[in-house]
């Protein structure tokens, strides 16, 4: 319950026996609501909270606050908090009388990743990377069940403890070896950092928490891009995450991606591991040069990497095809070899530097954990990019009727950064229980967005014309509006109307036929995924001059 008026509070002192909210767990006493004292009466407040408890005969049990007029009192023996509550109906001093409630911890799973200090992270847990993104909170509001998560990659190892039960789908489409294993090691790493299992009292958390992974093992050549993101979109992944990147899109390429947007999904791509402005392709087909700043422009979402400082890790890239970061390294001096994970059993060519491009041997990225050595830190944007994708998998199971380009406004709006955006990080550093709470709370604005048109309904016009309109957007009261997306121009062929173009700006410009008389209609979409509803007449009635 919340502290009410007098008038709404007194129903509640008699009806207090309200069910206990899931989870919740009560503590026996109860929270004595006064009347709100005046700024600077703590005193008089003070006395007041003295006169009720000896009126009543209360017994103390925790804190008096008089500032805020609160008192922590225990039911006499025998006595029901409704008892309570009834016997301090009649004392106009009170206000409403609650049921205390014992706040539980943000959800930390039983993974001992996110609570056992990491000896080579300075002492933080070897997952501060979940925390300070606000995972815990996020698994409270949503643990991603039900959403597939696409990694394009060098394959995973699918023995491993942490990825076995979560592999949906698992593909080779990497022509240079045979099955789905992970001989470079990068694939198994990213794997985990999305979708390991989690709460399982075991290895690592994954950032998705529930979700569940279709990979798509790759030798990263056009082809074999070009068939796993539309196998993994035609296999409903809700999010595909592209750790990769630098080579030349061809048309199929672009085709490609297409495919998969036209099926709703979230594209999350790496930016450079070069402090560079030119992310390359895909991640530039995503958010294209100069677009970064603008909420609402660019396709997907594209990752660069933070350090533990909050500061952009000193081989990201940079610039305006940034959207936002994630942890990706501990930093130049950070004690950590970078972001830990899962690692394959083999020994991988990340280890040996066969890997392609060549690379140095990196024997200390794998690490024992617990007695068990298929676990490793690797840094890189590659490293951040599954986090933004795992925290995607929780915000569409929060709410899965989110279209995906709200899902990539959000996860812009909601990331945490000071004075806006930068060309250092993008919109700031992934803030998962944000992007979350932001989809809930889209879930509840249930009105549909409106139209009006501009100017009169009937006219005669030129061959080509311009149908002008403006938006609104409610939202029930108390819950912040979503805001108008999109709109659907209708016009009317053969006696029914049909979609004629859809397009964000609040006008559409149309070339007729001389003589002709046209019906137009426009119903506005909102990003909680609200459609106004068809009109009852056209909102344009136009004929064309012969």
């Amino acid at each position: 319950m919340k502290l009410r008026s007098l008038a709404a509070a007194l129903p509640a002192l008699v009806a207090i026996a309200i069910p206990t909210p899931a989870g919740a767990a009560t503590t026996g006493r109860a929270l004595v609501l006064l009347d709100r004292p005046a700024p600077g009466a703590t005193a008089a407040a003070r006395v007041q909270a003295r006169a009720v408890i000896a009126r009543h005969g209360l017994r103390r049990a925790g804190p008096v606050v008089p500032e805020v007029g609160v008192l922590t009192v225990r039911p006499a023996a025998g006595e029901t908090i409704a008892e309570l509550a009834a016997r301090l109906e009649r004392d106009p001093r009170v206000v409403a009388v609650e049921r205390e409630y014992r706040h539980q911890p943000r959800l930390v799973p039983s993974d001992p990743a996110m609570s056992q200090p990491d000896p080579a992270a300075g002492g933080q847990p070897y997952q501060w990377y979940l925390h300070r993104q606000g995972f815990p909170a996020a698994w409270d509001l949503s643990r991603g069940t039900g959403a597939l998560v696409g990694v394009i990659d060098s394959g995973i190892d699918s023995a491993h403890p942490e990825l076995a039960a979560k592999i949906a789908i698992v593909r080779d489409l990497d022509g240079t070896t045979v099955g789905t294993g992970d001989e470079v090691g990068h694939g198994t790493h990213v794997g985990g950092l999305a979708c390991a299992a989690t709460d399982n009292g075991a290895g690592i958390a994954g950032a998705g928490s529930d979700c569940r992974l279709i990979m798509e093992k790759t030798d990263l050549t056009g082809s074999s891009v070009i068939a796993a993101l539309v196998d993994a979109a035609r296999s409903g992944a809700v999010v595909i995450n592209m750790s990769f990147g630098g080579g030349r899109h061809g048309i199929g390429e672009r085709r490609a991606l297409s495919y998969a947007l036209r099926r709703d999904v979230v594209l999350v791509a790496a930016a450079a591991d070069s402090p560079i402005a030119e992310q390359g392709h895909p991640a530039k087909d995503l958010q294209p040069t100069g677009t970064g700043s603008r909420l609402d422009a660019g396709l997907g979402l594209v990752v660069t990497a933070a350090d533990m400082s909050g500061k952009r890790a000193s081989f990201a890239g940079r610039g305006s095809q940034i959207s936002l970061a994630a942890f990706g390294d501990t930093g130049p001096s950070g004690p950590a070899p970078g972001i830990f994970s899962t690692f394959p059993a083999n020994v991988t060519q990340i280890e040996t530097g066969a890997s392609s491009p060549p690379a140095p041997p990196c024997p200390a990225c794998r690490t024992t954990f617990n007695g068990d050595n298929r676990y490793g830190y690797l840094q890189g944007t590659s490293m951040a990019a599954p986090q933004v994708a795992g925290a995607v998998a929780l915000v569409r199971a929060a709410n899965p009727k989110l279209r995906r380009a709200t899902v990539v406004r959000l996860m812009k709006e909601t990331a945490s950064r000071a004075g806006g955006w930068t060309t250092e990080l993008g919109w700031g550093i992934l803030n998962a229980e944000g992007a979350v709470r932001r989809a809930l709370e889209l879930a509840q604005d249930t009105i549909p967005p409106s139209t009006s048109r501009r100017g009169i309904r009937s006219r005669r016009v030129g061959r080509v014309f311009t149908l002008r309109w403006r938006g609104r957007d409610l939202a029930p009261p108390g819950i912040r509006p979503a805001g108008v997306a999109s709109y659907a121009v209708y016009v009317r062929r053969g006696g029914r109307y049909k979609l004629l173009a859809t397009t964000d700006a609040n006008r559409y410009r149309y070339r007729g036929r001389r003589g002709k008389r046209y019906s137009f209609h426009v119903r506005a979409r909102d990003r909680a995924g609200n459609i106004e509803a068809p009109p009852r007449r056209p909102d344009f009635l136009v004929r064309v001059r012969r």
